[in-house]
């Protein structure tokens, strides 16, 4: 009897230690940016950026150079992003910061490995002289 509950012991930590290293190896990696670093993580980060503003949003006020545009107001929004490559890099940013963080709150949800968040967005970028 001791033999046997000293296995279940045995059994259930192992099991624990393996859900908890599982825990560990899948969590995202989010860093809230200001302006200044998200613009220097452009020139250093090998990531590929997304514009979440709406195309109206997008044609009135320019973008960021080289980013890619998912409207996160529209239907198929979620439908986008989880169909990215969840081990790349992504730098993301909306208008205000709003979107963005919800983009981050989706993607650490469905295990993406490294998001960068402009976290004032795009017109603060602007603001600042970007």
């Amino acid at each position: 009897m001791k033999k046997l509950i000293a296995l279940a012991l045995i059994l259930s930590s192992t099991t624990l230690f393996t859900q908890n290293k599982t825990k560990v190896e899948n969590k995202t990696k989010v860093e809230n940016v200001d302006a200044a670093t998200f613009k220097k993580y452009l020139d250093v980060k090998n990531a590929y950026i997304i514009d979440l503003r709406t195309a109206d949003e997008v044609e009135k006020k320019g973008k960021i150079e080289g980013s890619e545009h998912i409207d996160f107001l529209a239907k198929n929004a979620e439908e986008t992003i989880l169909l990215l490559d969840k081990k790349k890099t992504y730098m993301i940013y909306c208008a205000g910061g709003g979107r963005s963080a919800d983009c981050v709150e989706l993607m650490v949800k469905n295990g993406f490995k490294y998001v960068i968040n402009l976290e004032k967005g795009y017109d603060d970028y602007k603001k600042q002289g970007y």
